[in-house]
């Protein structure tokens, strides 16, 4: 593995001096007048000093958030190492990643490994985070499972923000942003006492963007931004025993999002040169198609080619609020925190990513995703036996209604871009006639007495354009209730013990309906089929019954509705050994134990492959349990120190974590296959795995379905993270913050896999898992940052200096881990610099993000249906993929502006 340093180069020098990386993750990064690194977070669900929580926790403070640009939670790989937040086909997609572990968020069935809340409320889905935050107290990056407290279980790690809170003086201020990109940013709040014992809050934020993607088909900006942001809070003090803080919110966001670029071969030399046309059929009925031939080159260019007249448009509503009490009861205190939740997001799209109609999904409520969240959470806390117990029970219920509804359908032009697929690729490639029915020249019996019915099938594979999802509706209703308990006993002076334990119930009920308009997937079937036995016959009847009913164009069910019920409950917990020799330094051991539950694949494809009929299943109802998959956990064991002085603070933590039954989300460029990852203690004799080794024509092992399988009681955990993380911050002169921090994470997956906790193989689509690093996790990643903030002469001005940098060692964006989707290393440099007024009542602030536009690819998935035939003329020695086409979502490009910020 390596860590690629070059850009780093061009770093300025005061930063590259720094060499160890890491910003300051464990300090409010205070102004030079208050030079201490204490912070008060709440990890363990009462307030207490960082330095004194026996946890991994990063605490990034408001100043460091406004220094580095944070606008949503992305910034914060710039501040946190062990952190990595991403997004891709939509802005409701983000993913964070801790210890690279995360949940690919493209299906919104799968919870978050790493959990979201925002004020004590939690977010359904990760992706919500990606919203403007508005003025922001402090964020929590909580790293390992957080299985005791907080509303709801988190397998790998937790994001918990905290917003400023209203203040019993009159304060207002304001930003004004413009930059590159034509972007437009206005932030405000105002801040007023109403009463002796209330006070009210408003905040705004209202931001315009160009978007960096030239959409050259219809000359468009795609991957723009068009939102704003309003939160009011009331907060009531009548007696310093109670506080209630009320907060609503509302957000929302109208976006062209988001576009994916063509890779090839000089991003990856896994990916075959498709600068010319012969050298693959899928380039090449692209081509003949209408398909530019400069969409396959040179994807940092930003031009993208999208099919004429369709959208990537859509509506985002993101709204809710909460009342939280804090009462204090004599000896204890009582905290309610009750929230309401409702999101909505309807996203359009060119589903194939090119100038050839394909696949699309129409901008409207037919193609959307809801959630409407109740939650309630109590905690009562405090001590007893003389202060020897800081006690804490509690418990949270919550209610959530999950709709999604899909209108998923074949372009104009998928029917000829379908047959001349299957043409080009087999033994008809000397018919191949793109102006032709059927994409053919002539029709010879090159099928002896099957011929009539094979041709038959290619005219109604020809015609299918503008078919299928007419309306596909989920709905999924989710409760949850969990009981616990969280303790910390002084066992002797500077000698702490914390026990956690949490008992969680979870019951999810699903019902779907289906419609669709695609008649040619029934008739293919019903005339095709019986011939599948017919050697010479089934590559052609796989190829056009696959073409006829891939995707979520399988018609058989039009009209159909299927439902299920799954339960589950699990205990979870944590216990801490935790000692302090001296006041400064703390040591400590953990176990803990995480929970994600489980839940339903939202996506009907999964029922069943296009080659099966639901008749020959029994019916969709009978296979409605291939939707379902099951709850993730996580054994997590740490040991680590703290030590912190006003000058200077080192956290460390060597963890190894073993998850179970992990829940992987991977688009094989046809479906969205949701399958539990575990391990096997006996050997499987290579039957998981691909047996090609990339060097000889693709060939995969096509006996796993019976070698790969193990026995239920031989299946472990299959997921293993292990590393090492450090994080320093230094204060070496007045007005001079440094931060620096390293994260080396081993987190892979063991060399014996199967598909579920009952044995059965891992999916083939998942054959390069095993041994393999998990996607989107490089083993390294460094981050450094530096602030100066000097006097300028006797009048109270001063200045800003600050630059951060965040390098990241290889890594594989793809959760199927093909080579075609390795991302080199990269390091990304943010940089400010300023004036600042009095008391900083003003400011004027120049600044950049990926100051040295560093190119890189987020994610790189397989193009949909854009894979060749086994038998096209290009021969690529490096399988998987040779004929496969990848697109990725790419990283923004360089960001630059001036802010103009003022307060009063």
């Amino acid at each position: 593995m390596r860590l690629r340093l070059m850009s780093a180069c061009a770093v300025p020098a005061l930063v590259i001096a720094l060499a160890v990386p890491a910003q300051a993750q464990d300090t409010t990064d205070q102004p030079s007048q208050n030079e201490s690194n204490e912070i008060i977070v709440t990890a363990q669900g009462r307030a207490q000093a960082l330095a004194d929580v026996p946890i991994a926790v990063s605490a990034v403070s408001s100043e460091v958030l406004q220094r580095t640009g944070a606008n949503d939670i992305r910034a914060l790989n710039q501040v946190a190492p062990s952190l990595l937040v991403s997004s891709t086909g939509s802005e409701a997609n983000g993913s964070a990643r801790i210890r690279g572990i995360g949940t690919v968020g493209d299906n919104p069935g799968l919870e978050s490994s790493v959990a979201v809340f925002i004020d004590g409320v939690y977010r359904s889905r990760s992706g919500i985070g990606l919203n403007e935050l508005g003025e922001i107290e402090r964020i929590e990056v909580l790293r390992g499972p957080q299985g005791t407290l907080f509303g709801r279980n988190a397998s790998a790690g937790l994001i918990n923000i905290v917003s400023k809170m209203p203040e019993p003086t009159f304060s207002a201020g304001g930003e004004v942003t413009y930059g590159n990109y034509e972007t437009v940013r206005a932030q405000g709040f105002v801040n007023v006492p109403l009463s002796t014992v209330v006070s009210g809050r408003l905040d705004g934020v209202y931001m315009k963007r160009d978007g960096f993607y030239r959409d050259v088909t219809n000359n468009r900006d795609i991957n723009n931004r068009d939102r704003y942001f309003l939160r009011g809070q009331l907060l009531f003090e009548p007696s310093s025993d109670l506080r209630v803080r009320v907060i609503g919110d509302y957000t929302r966001r109208n976006e062209q999002c988001c576009a994916a670029a063509y890779m090839d071969y000089s991003n990856n030399p896994f990916i075959g040169d498709l600068n010319s046309p012969t050298a693959n059929n899928i380039v090449r009925v692209l081509r003949d198609l209408g398909q530019p031939m400069a969409a396959f080159s040179n994807p940092y260019s930003r031009n993208v080619y999208i099919s004429k007249g369709r959208s990537y448009g859509g509506i985002t509503e993101d709204w809710g609020g909460s009342v939280q009490v804090d009462w204090t009861l004599g000896g204890a205190t009582l905290t309610s925190i009750t929230g309401y939740r409702n999101y909505f997001a309807s996203q359009g799209a060119d589903t194939d990513y090119s100038a050839i109609d394909i696949l699309y999904r129409s901008p409207n409520a037919d193609s959307s995703r809801a959630f409407e969240t109740w939650s309630q959470e109590l905690r009562l806390n405090g001590n007893a036996f003389d202060n020897k117990l800081d006690w804490l029970i509690g418990g949270y219920f919550a209610d959530e209604d999950l709709t999604v509804v899909d209108n998923l359908r074949f372009g104009t032009q998928y029917g000829r871009f379908a047959t001349c697929r299957i043409v080009s690729g087999s033994a008809l490639a000397a018919l191949y006639s793109p102006g032709s029915a059927g994409c053919l020249a002539a029709r010879p019996a090159a099928f002896g007495a099957a011929s009539p019915l094979i041709y038959a099938a290619f005219d109604r594979l020809d015609g299918i354009n503008d078919r299928g999802t007419t309306r596909d509706f989920y709905k999924q209703n989710s409760r949850n209730w969990a009981l616990f308990t969280h303790n910390i006993i002084h066992v002797a002076k500077a000698l702490d013990l914390t026990v956690g334990l949490r008992y969680t119930n979870e019951r999810k009920r699903f019902n779907a309906s289906f419609g669709n308009d695609n008649t040619a997937c029934v008739a293919n079937q019903a005339s095709l089929l019986p011939l599948r036995s017919i050697a010479s016959l089934t590559g052609v009847v796989d190829a056009i019954v696959g073409l006829s009913c891939q995707g979520n164009s399988t018609s058989e069910i039009n009209g159909v509705s299927i439902r299920d019920t799954r339960k589950e409950d699990q205990f979870t917990g944590t216990a801490i050994l935790s000692y302090k020799p001296t006041d400064d330094l703390l040591v400590y051991g953990s176990y803990s134990r995480g929970y994600k539950a489980g839940g339903f694949n939202l996506d009907r494809s999964a029922l069943k492959l296009p080659i099966a009929t639901f008749a020959s299943l029994g019916g969709a109802q009978a296979v409605v349990g291939n939707l379902q998959f099951a709850p993730e956990t996580n054994d997590a064991f740490e040991i680590g120190l703290k030590y912190s002085t006003r000058k200077f603070s080192l956290n460390a933590s060597l963890f190894r974590q073993q998850f179970k039954n992990f829940q992987l989300n991977t688009f094989n460029g046809t479906v969205f296959l949701v399958q539990n990852i575990n391990g096997c203690t006996t050997g499987l004799g290579g039957g998981d795995r691909d047996q090609n080794k990339f060097n000889t024509a693709p060939n995969f092992n096509a006996a796993a379905g019976t070698t790969g399988s193990c026995a239920a009681s031989n299946v472990s955990y299959g997921v293993v993270s292990q590393g090492v993380e450090l994080e320093a911050t230094l204060v070496p002169v007045r007005d001079v913050h440094i931060g620096m921090g390293l994260t080396y994470a081993d987190t892979h997956y063991r060399d014996q896999l199967v598909g579920t906790d009952k044995g059965a193989p891992l999916d083939q689509a998942l054959r390069l898992l095993p041994g393999r690093n998990l996607s989107n996790a490089p083993e390294v990643v460094a981050t450094a940052s530096v602030a100066w903030t000097p006097p300028l002469g006797s009048s109270g001005l001063s200045g800003l200096v600050y630059f951060d940098t965040r390098l990241t060692g290889d890594f594989n964006t793809g959760s199927d881990l093909f080579p075609q989707k390795i991302q080199d290393g990269f390091n990304v440099v943010n940089g400010r610099i300023g004036i600042r007024g009095k008391e900083e009542r003003w400011a004027i602030e120049l600044w950049a993000q990926n100051l040295f536009n560093q190119n890189f690819a987020q994610v790189v998935f397989n193009s949909p249906f854009q894979e060749g035939a086994t038998g096209a003329p290009f021969v690529d020695p490096q399988y998987p993929g040779g004929r496969q086409l990848f697109s990725a979502y790419l990283a923004e490009p360089r960001t630059y502006g001036l802010t103009v910020r003022t307060r009063f």
